[in-house]
């Protein structure tokens, strides 16, 4: 059921979207340009952007902070904001543009069904991939 915007140009991104939310009522924009999300985010109020890191000469950071931009500047509703990194050095990036969520890739459907419906729900979702471990410190030890 939900209405969903994503913007990439490399066509496995789109696809292994798309295998996720393909259900009978969900709508899948494709947008292949990040300079076309706002005007498509305004035309549709979708219920959740998925941003690629490298969409042509404005990627998902770009992207993800002019959505911000405009909602903070009272001209766009806050809408979910997912964001596809292609690497664990990235997430810095997209806490930075308050992104909703994020993914690192390689994708596949299991988190990124959980990413979904984290950020449909109104959470967010932090992707574990090569989260460094913790490291607990011995009693009496800095």
């Amino acid at each position: 059921m939900p209405d969903v915007i994503v913007a990439a140009d490399a066509p496995w991104v789109v696809e292994d979207v798309r295998s996720v939310l393909s259900g009978p009522t969900d709508t899948v924009r494709i947008v292949t340009a990040g300079g076309l999300v706002l005007p498509a985010v305004e035309a549709d109020k979708p219920d959740l952007v998925i941003l690629d890191l490298q969409i042509g000469s404005m990627g998902a950071i770009a992207v993800c902070m002019d959505l911000r931009l405009e909602e903070g500047a009272g001209r766009l509703d806050h809408i979910p904001v997912l964001v596809l990194l292609d690497r664990r050095a990235d997430v810095f990036l997209a806490r930075r543009v308050e992104a909703d969520g994020w993914l690192i890739k390689p994708l596949d459907p299991i988190r990124l069904r959980k990413a979904i419906r984290a950020l449909l729900a109104g959470d967010t979702y932090e992707d574990p991939t090569r989260r460094p471990p913790t490291v607990a410190v011995a009693p009496g030890h800095r």
